[in-house]
């Protein structure tokens, strides 16, 4: 399958889905020169940084969290939603890092989570139709004949709101914010005033213990800088080809192209067909890169994928992120998971529990239960647990903001509270505390997991 030569521009050769039509072609092209001639958002030894930490995830010696907006927008862009995404993944972070007794890999859905893949190309609305939103990179979400155009120039701005957003994570992730002081302090506000605060106490009183002995013996945040800093990388669906296209450059040290427009990139489940435009241009780029896995793909279909995404079995290189739905797990993943042991495939594995888990609610407005996210998280641990091997990470649609939009939790959002503060452009998403409450649910499973790991090795060791 895989071509003789590939160049960043090579897709274009190739059939191509979720694309939007450009009217002016003229202008799409003067755009990505434009982009072309840009600074790069991101590094290629950032992204090899990222490459290595994700190996050791994939050797279950690390744990991936993913997660961010649904789809970024111009209209929310701002320092206060950025600083409260931050501060809640930090929180996350702290809770699996103490459960799993291993490091975390940050990876945001941010920076670059424009672009968004649409089951139908129109949409109509009281017998009008227009293009189907497609993320603030392409058209605007009001429904209007001249805002639902497919406008180039939006991915101009698409990326100097990157380039803001990652001035500010940089800043907050190695500037002091990130202290683990303060995300220990901030999580004990959260277990304070949540109606769960006695379940997720015990976590947060070995945590205050361990920081304190820490600080006994001479181990504060200023003194040393991995207790005040921490390494944060950005993540999206490589959608708009043209946009990364443009962004993609050979790293002078290596020679080798990397997509400079985010660390990681993934390909979606509607675009993954392997003789297409986006598994073509993935291919090519050396960044670390995630593959979606639906329930419609089969284990020789995920195994065609495999060899063409990573053919050199690259650790690190190639993250599975399996959304399937609440109840289909059992159904759909011991098969994949089977086939890339059989073919000695090095992966990590990721569980996306939102996409499969959207419905439309009895007022209108599409949600996503709370229950059946985390039953698929905790299905997801269970084949990997029956089949001996690692569940590696989660993938999160979430915001730090107190917005209304999954239903259930431990505070109960009913659908009829959900028009309260609905404020996604696309897809719900968790909103601050409910994405806390997945961690420390993930951190209660990696415990087990850690401690059912251990028995065997002191077993070993006794013999």
């Amino acid at each position: 399958m895989k071509s003789v030569a590939w160049s960043p521009s090579s897709w274009r050769s190739k059939p191509v889905a979720q694309m939007p039509g450009y009217a002016d072609g003229a202008a799409l092209e003067s755009v990505e020169a434009q982009l072309a001639g840009f600074p790069p958002l991101v590094f290629a030894g950032e992204a090899r940084k990222l490459k290595r930490a994700l190996a050791k995830v994939a050797a279950g010696e690390a744990f991936l969290l993913q997660g961010g907006d649904c789809a970024e927008s111009f209209a929310e862009h701002s320092a206060d939603n950025i600083r409260d995404f931050f501060r809640v993944f930090l929180q996350m972070s702290v809770v699996l890092t103490f459960a799993a007794a291993s490091p975390v890999i940050k990876v945001g859905r941010i920076a670059g989570q424009f672009a968004k893949p649409r089951s139908s190309d129109f949409e109509t609305v009281d017998g009008v139709t227009l293009p189907a939103y497609r993320g603030d990179i392409v058209n605007d979400i009001s429904f209007t004949s001249e805002g639902r155009q497919p406008d180039p120039r939006r991915q101009i701005d698409a990326y100097r709101q990157s380039a803001a957003t990652l001035n500010l994570l940089r800043a907050f992730a190695t500037g002091g914010y990130a202290n683990l002081e303060n995300a220990h302090r901030w999580m004990l506000g959260f277990v304070k005033d949540s109606p769960q605060s006695g379940r997720y106490q015990e976590v947060a009183d070995r945590i205050t213990e361990t920081l304190g002995f820490m600080k006994a013996i001479g181990l504060d945040a200023e003194a040393h800088q991995e207790l005040r800093a921490t390494d944060f990388y950005t993540s999206h669906e490589a959608l708009l080809l043209g946009f990364e296209q443009a962004l993609t450059r050979i790293d002078s040290t290596t020679g080798d192209p990397y997509a400079t427009s985010g660390h990681m990139l993934w390909v979606g489940d509607r675009t993954r067909q392997p003789d297409h435009a986006h598994v073509e241009y993935m291919r090519g780029i050396k960044n670390p890169i995630g593959l979606k896995c639906g329930p419609s793909l089969t284990p020789d279909g995920l195994l065609r994928l495999v060899d063409a995404l990573n053919p050199e079995n690259e650790p690190g290189r190639l993250t599975l992120i399996c959304r399937f739905g609440a109840g289909k797990v059992e159904a759909h993943l011991p098969g994949l998971v089977r086939a890339i042991e059989r073919e000695g495939k090095v992966v990590v594995w990721s569980c996306d529990p939102m996409h499969g888990n959207t419905v439309k609610a009895l007022s209108g407005y599409k949600t996503r239960p709370y229950e059946q996210i985390t039953a698929e998280i905790s299905q997801f641990f269970d084949v990997h647990q029956a089949e001996g091997t690692y569940a590696g990470g989660v993938h999160l649609e979430m915001t730090g903001k107190n917005v209304t939009e999954c239903t259930g939790g431990a505070r109960s959002i009913s659908d009829t509270e959900l028009s309260d503060r609905y404020h996604s452009h696309c897809d719900p998403r968790l909103n601050a505390e409910q994405a806390i409450e997945v961690a420390f649910l993930v951190a209660e499973r990696l415990k087990r997991e850690r401690a059912a790991r251990a028995v065997p090795a002191i077993v070993a060791a006794a013999e």
